[in-house]
């Protein structure tokens, strides 16, 4: 497959993430607690990663400079740790109906193994977070906003019927591995990921654990993220960087990549004062479900749709 680099949120092709901002405390209001450390944190103090707090956890924000970092990137394949995202598994009978109450995406025609951008919207229409689900057979996997998934969870549990459960994969380490050599440098590692079309993932298996690949990212290159159980994420860090075209990258470069991709940061560019509609984000909202409403907020934004924001 083409690389594929985005010039700005226009169609649900786009791929998100959190970059570092310079907030500790992150989106949904909590107070700061004392940072905890990812399962990479030797690692990446080991590689030269200067740790910063950010949505809770020590994080590496550069390792030779942003702007070196981000040049990398565009030119081969940098390594990033996400692990701070919140990974969930949403299942139970009717999830894509009781789901689609809450986003706007049309999640009961999203095929199996495919990836769509989507947000969870407020009762008066305003984004609480944007995220990217999965169909998994009869479940959605979820990847949300590190700084703002434990809200996220809590509101997904009162909101979604009792028989749907919301399993948080706390276990679980994410990496992005993003740039125009990534395919051949992950491919060498986990036979088959080239086969993956964007926006859609598999299970694999390397190093004797299952992983969960999907060809999407955050910096308008084509790259994949990577779920991994913690305890084996430093063996994959290291097979990776051990090829010459791939360097560790901080959260400071994951944000000048997607700034310069035109990706949307939440707790910066949208919020929960924000509408889709207000963000520029409609393309999020398919022509059934605007023809059909029954999501949060679904009033207000099918008139700001048809007659724009105050």
């Amino acid at each position: 497959m083409s690389k594929e680099v985005h010039n700005g949120p226009t169609d649900e092709t786009q791929a998100r993430g959190t970059a570092y901002s310079g907030d500790p405390q992150g989106g949904d209001g909590r107070e700061a607690a004392p940072p905890q450390k990812l399962a990479l944190d030797s690692w990446h103090r080991a590689k030269g990663g200067r740790m910063v707090p950010f949505a809770g956890y020590e994080m590496p924000v550069q390792y030779e400079g942003i702007m070196a970092e981000h040049l990398w990137t565009r030119e081969n394949a940098g390594l990033f740790d996400v692990s701070h995202m919140g990974q969930l598994l949403i299942h139970g009978r009717d999830a894509d109906q009781a789901l689609e109450k809450l986003l706007p995406g049309d999640i009961r025609a999203l095929g199996d193994r495919k990836l769509r951008y989507s947000l969870l919207l407020a009762p008066d229409g305003g984004i609480i977070d944007d995220l990217m689900t999965t169909r998994r057979g009869d479940q959605f996997y979820i990847v949300v906003n590190g700084a703002t998934k434990y809200g996220d969870i809590e509101d997904l549990q009162a909101r979604l019927p009792r028989e749907i459960v919301v399993d948080h994969m706390k276990e679980q380490a994410l990496l992005a591995l993003q740039g125009p050599k990534a395919v051949e440098v992950l491919n060498g590692i986990v036979p088959g990921v080239a086969e993956l079309g964007f926006m859609q993932g598999a299970a694999f298996n390397a190093f004797g654990q299952p992983l969960w690949i999907s060809r999407s990212g955050y910096t308008g290159e084509d790259g994949f993220e990577i779920s991994i159980a913690s305890a084996a994420v430093e063996q994959l860090a290291e097979a990776l960087t051990a090829d010459e075209r791939v360097k560790p990258i901080g959260l400071g470069a994951r944000d000048s990549l997607r700034l310069e991709a035109g990706l949307p940061l939440y707790g910066h560019d949208i919020d929960r004062g924000t509408t889709p509609v207000m963000a520029g984000l409609n393309f999020a909202i398919n022509k059934r479900r605007r023809a059909e409403g029954g999501f949060a907020g679904d009033m207000r934004i099918l008139a700001e749709i048809e007659n724009g924001t105050p």
